[in-house]
This record gives structure tokens, C-alpha cells and sequence, in this order.
């Protein structure tokens, strides 16, 4: 009859078309490169554990207009079992907002430029085909809570002149340190050789598979600071708890106050495992506190960091209901920051201030590293739970944490002598005048050494010409 209705053959969904690039020469994690495919121009990010040289599958964006691409890659230089898996979150879907910007004068295609977006720094890359006065778009997520007191959106070129800010991607919504110059424009031809007023430095810290899950190992070094990024998101067990937006949002508040308490909130309400799920007790003997604590809590799980932590001093009557953890924060910590103890020198400048004993492992015999793990863990902890800790260190110490760009003036505060010492030598019309070698003289117990700053250091002389490779390898 004619309120029937016939069901018809529906064809399988077409499936996007996939290409194999090479990620080129100079390329790490993180870092991005442009690639044509069909006579479009695309941004693609590389990977995690992937490296120049190996192949990526990208899948181009269907959209034709100028929306900035997200493209991703996925390698084929790994099992298919150690490819990312997609997370399964059952928090509800962002909302994006939909920004319109004008280019602005002087931007060519594929070159990037800031803005502030919805109250964040971004960084977006010019389509290709758009010239300067053209509006280009982009996606951003918007936050949508009810007891949101967030700044509204709004979108302006705000100024920041002379120095480094920390800004989102908007084709991958990676955080990323940019540099702004003396106009307000971004630094995107950063000198290849080091300056002392502009260059910085970022620890990269990449993880490795160790052998023992609870203690996760990595390779340290320091890279230029415009080529450092982060995740703009938390991740536990392959679920998002922590989002962009949040991030964002309490990075915008102008109050540290502020900015500490909506911390405090997220490690409480999104982070922390409720106490049905699983607790800890810490037992731990007064006249053994550190060894019998480096015991317990290096034996934990990172599932078990999360947890809350009790407190209990053998052969002592006491509920720990808040006072036996702060008396343990402190006296742990005050234990590991004691100069005695040999993990820790003060400064030059400050003694309050403790700058990392470069003898530790003389002074600390018995493997001086499990110290510092277990420093970190004790510092991770207080943080999660707001405690405080009986210590301060240098200020480079706190900005390698949080992967801020370390420059050379923060080399003043823990020593200012040897800061203006080398600041001087640009201030010479010969250092070769000096006869300087690429080495340092470090004293430890009383005896002088003579250490290479670069290997065959001392074979290569301090010259006008390598002058600021001799500042930077000091630097580092």
C-alpha cells in the first residue's frame, strides 16, 4: 500500500582516503611538517616514538574551506599492538566554538601568527592560497558549565612584547612556547646561534619501557624552547579527565590564589581515588623515618600515588587525621634538603635557595638517584594532597618541572659571580686574550677538576667566533 515504505540497500560508508608519508630529516615527536597531497598544503604533526625517517599514514581534511587542518599520523614502523589505541571517554563531547580571524599584514601562507582566542593564546598557520586582510577559521573548544565564572569569549591580537608565552595549536591543541619580539610578533626565525638575551632552553623528557612498572625511566636533555610542546589534556587509563577547556580556563584566572585552588579541585574531584576504591597505609619507625619511607612509598604503584595516603609511627597512639601527614611531609623533606645529607648545596646567592649537589653521588654512596626519585614522588604527593614541604630550590629547578623555557639570566641567581664572569666576555674585543679551553674547573672535597664542556673540549679554543657555543655549553 502506499504507507509502506521499502528499505533500500544503503552503500557501506565511503571510506577516506589514506596517505603514506616519510617524516623528513630534523623531525621529532611533537614537531610539525608540511606536505602536499593533491595540490593541497598541510600542517601534520609527528607522532610520539616516531622519528625521522620513519612512515606515517595521514588522512587529509574534506573540508574546502580555509579551516585549518588537524591532520595526525599513525606509524607503520610499529606493531600493531604498540599503536595508539583510541580512548573511550564517557564525559560529554566538547562543544567548539567557531572562530572567524582576518590575516594579519606581512603573514605569508604556511607561516604562523597569535592571537587570543576565548581568553587563550593560540597559534595558527595561514592556509595556503589565503593572502594578508583575508579571513581564515578555526575550531576551538568552548566551556559550557553552569558555575563557569570564566571570562566570555573574545578574540583580539593582545600585545606581548620581548619574551616567551606559552600558546595552544590549533591543529592539534598542543600547548607550545612561542617567542615574541620587540613588535609584538612572533620570533619564527629564531638564531641559530646562541644569544643570551633571546635564546632558551626546554628540558625534553621522553619515556621509555622500563622493566618494572612502578618506576617508569626516560632520557633527559634540553632543546630549543620554540620547539617544545605539552598534552593540553589528563589522561587516566586511557579516559580524558581532564580536558583542554579546564586547562584553559584556569590558566586564564589572574590570581595564583586562584589558580591553586581550581588545581587543588581537580586533583581532588577528578584525580584522586576514592577511598572505597583502595587506600594506603604508610607504617613507618621515627628512628628509621626516611629509610622505612623510601621502602614504602617507592613500592607504590602510580595507581597508588593517587590514593589516599595514612600515616601511622611505630609504637606511637595516634590517628592520622591530617597532623601525622604534614609532620611526615616535613620532616621527609627536611631530611632531603639538609646540605649534610649531601643531595643539596645552597646557592651562591641565596642559602634559603638549594641548587643540586653535582657530588651527590660521593656524598650519597648507596645509589644517590633513588633519593631524588623519591623526592620527586614526595613533591608529586604534597602538590596532590596540598601539603607543604620543608625545602626550596633555585629557580631553574622549579621551571625544568613545569617545562618553562630556562634562559641564561637565571643563571644570576644561583651564582651572580659566575653569571657576570661570563656575561664579561662579550664585553672583550679578543677572548682569545684569555686563553680559555671548553672546560670548567668543579671543586668537590676540596679538590679541583677540570670537567669538558663538550667532548674534546680541551682541545678547543675560546675564540670571538665560538664564543656564544662556549656561553651556551656553559649554560646547559
Amino acid at each position: 500500500s502506499g504507507n509502506e515504505e521499502t528499505e533500500q540497500p544503503t552503500s557501506p560508508p565511503q571510506q577516506p582516503t589514506t596517505y603514506m608519508v616519510t617524516v623528513p630529516r630534523g623531525i621529532s615527536p611533537g614537531m610539525q611538517f608540511a606536505v602536499e597531497v593533491n595540490g593541497q598544503r598541510m600542517m601534520v604533526t609527528c607522532p610520539p616514538n616516531v622519528q625521522a625517517g620513519m612512515n606515517l599514514r595521514i588522512v587529509p581534511p574534506r573540508a574546502n574551506t580555509p579551516v585549518l587542518p588537524r591532520s595526525t599520523g599513525t606509524s607503520l614502523d610499529r606493531p600493531p599492538e604498540q599503536q595508539q589505541q583510541p580512548r573511550s571517554n564517557t564525559r560529554q563531547p566538547l562543544q567548539m566554538q567557531m572562530f572567524e580571524v582576518v590575516v594579519p599584514a606581512g603573514v605569508q601562507p604556511n607561516q604562523q601568527f597569535s592571537l587570543i582566542a576565548n581568553g587563550q593564546r593560540v597559534l595558527v598557520t595561514c592556509p595556503p592560497n589565503v593572502s594578508p586582510g583575508q579571513k581564515v577559521r578555526f575550531e576551538l573548544p568552548i566551556r559550557n558549565g553552569k558555575d563557569d565564572d570564566s571570562p566570555a569569549v573574545h578574540l583580539d591580537y593582545e600585545d606581548i612584547k620581548d619574551g616567551w608565552c606559552r600558546t595552544l595549536r590549533v591543529t592539534d591543541y598542543k600547548f607550545q612556547w612561542i617567542r615574541m619580539d620587540e613588535d609584538g610578533e612572533i620570533d619564527l626565525t629564531p638564531s641559530p646561534v646562541f644569544d643570551i638575551k633571546h635564546s632558551a632552553l626546554t628540558r625534553r623528557l621522553v619515556f621509555l619501557q622500563g622493566n618494572d612498572a612502578r618506576m617508569r625511566t626516560g632520557k633527559l636533555s634540553l632543546g630549543p624552547a620554540n620547539e617544545s610542546w605539552s598534552d593540553s589534556s589528563v589522561h587516566v587509563d586511557g579516559k580524558e579527565v581532564i580536558n583542554y577547556t579546564e586547562i584553559a580556563a584556569a590558566q586564564q584566572r589572574p590570581r595564583f590564589e586562584d589558580k591553586s585552588r581550581v588545581f587543588q579541585e581537580m586533583c581532588r574531584e577528578k584525580l584522586r581515588v576514592d577511598w572505597s576504591e583502595g587506600h594506603m597505609r604508610v607504617l613507618v619507625r621515627r628512628q628509621h623515618l626516611l629509610h622505612d619511607s623510601i621502602d614504602a612509598v617507592m613500592s607504590l604503584s602510580r595507581d597508588d600515588m593517587r590514593k589516599i595516603w595514612r600515616f601511622e609511627f611505630m609504637s606511637e597512639v595516634g590517628v592520622d587525621a591530617g597532623g601525622l601527614a604534614r609532620e611526615w611531609f616535613e620532616l621527609v623533606s627536611k631530611k632531603l634538603f639538609d646540605p649534610d645529607f649531601g643531595l643539596f648545596l645552597p646557592s651562591a646567592t641565596n642559602q634559603m635557595a638549594m641548587r643540586i649537589n653535582p657530588d651527590s653521588e660521593l656524598a650519597c654512596p648507596e645509589d644517590h638517584l633513588i633519593y631524588f626519585r623519591f623526592l620527586g614522588r614526595v613533591m608529586g604527593k604534597a602538590l596532590f594532597d596540598g601539603q607543604l614541604i620543608a625545602g626550596h630550590m633555585v629557580r631553574h629547578l622549579y621551571k625544568h618541572i613545569l617545562g618553562w623555557p630556562v634562559m641564561f639570566e637565571d643563571l644570576e641567581i644561583p651564582d651572580e659571580e659566575y653569571y657576570n664572569n661570563l656575561k664579561s666576555l662579550l664585553d672583550l674585543d679578543n677572548v682569545e686574550d684569555l686563553c680559555l679551553n671548553f672546560t670548567f674547573t668543579e671543586t668537590a672535597f676540596g679538590v679541583n677538576r677540570d670537567v669538558e664542556l663538550v667532548e674534546g673540549g680541551e682541545e678547543i679554543d675560546v675564540t670571538n667566533d665560538n664564543l656564544p657555543e662556549f656561553l651556551e655549553a656553559n649554560f646547559k
